[in-house]
């Protein structure tokens, strides 16, 4: 081998370590994540597990695997940590599809009569009459956020935007971090876990459901000093990122 191809093999390693590292969404002060492998993009449902990184830095199981339930049409790429593929499809509002990707975990918004046992310094809202959270894409600065008014929610455009006081479904949910840090308007907006319907027979709208206890038993575990993440994505797409992406 010459001189000027070692130098050319050197510098497309150099590229590949470059390129590799700019496209790893896993963080690297991460470890503890909620990993959730559906089907296939147009499946609503999907494997959950919570993995943790052991001290010899390798990810195991620590609770799961459970079932859970996604949109009713599938899975489509959201905007997260990860990079999205170019000219792939993106979540829009009402489309009925979960958000794929690795995202952040937000707080608890919780109606639920029972006390949710967690981590103190996760933040948690008691949702009341006056909490919306914003759907409507007329309203670009509230878009995908949390508005407490100073009064029960009374217009009809308040009670369409008001968070569900009386669905035991919604009565425990955990932030997901789609579209979260900088809004896009339309991109899709109130995606959280929470308890699933009908015991898994039914769908959602977007958000991932599962069973109460189960919701329950992976918030416990949930350690801020972990940096833990959502981690969803058909099985294929998760075969295909593994390494590339340091998944779990």
């Amino acid at each position: 081998m010459t001189p000027d191809m070692k130098f050319l093999l050197h510098l497309l390693t150099l590229m590949t370590i470059v390129l590799c590292t700019a496209t790893a969404a896993v963080p690297s002060n991460c470890t503890q994540a909620i990993l959730g492998i559906a089907e296939g993009w147009n499946s609503s449902n999907v494997t959950l597990s919570l993995v943790e990184k052991n001290t010899a830095g390798q990810w195991v199981r620590v609770l799961g695997p459970y079932r859970g339930k996604l949109g009713r049409e599938g899975l489509v790429w959201g905007l997260g940590l990860h990079r999205n593929p170019g000219h792939a499809s993106i979540k829009r509002e009402g489309d009925w599809r979960s958000p794929a990707g690795i995202f952040t975990l937000g707080g608890l918004w919780v109606t639920n009569k029972k006390a949710v046992r967690r981590d103190p310094r996760i933040p948690y809202v008691q949702v009341g009459p006056a909490d919306l959270w914003v759907s409507d894409p007329a309203y670009p600065k509230l878009y995908n956020r949390h508005v407490r008014l100073d009064h029960p929610a009374r217009t009809k455009w308040e009670l369409r935007e008001r968070m569900r006081q009386n669905d035991y479904a919604h009565s425990i949910k955990l932030l997901i971090g789609h579209n979260t840090a900088k809004p896009v308007v339309g991109a899709g907006s109130s995606i959280f876990f929470h308890i699933w319907r009908n015991n898994g027979a039914s769908p959602t709208a977007g958000c991932t459901a599962m069973d109460e206890q189960n919701l329950r038993r992976i918030i416990a575990r949930l350690n801020p000093d972990r940096h833990p993440i959502y981690i969803l994505l058909p099985h294929s797409e998760y075969a295909k990122r593994r390494k590339l992406w340091r998944l779990p």
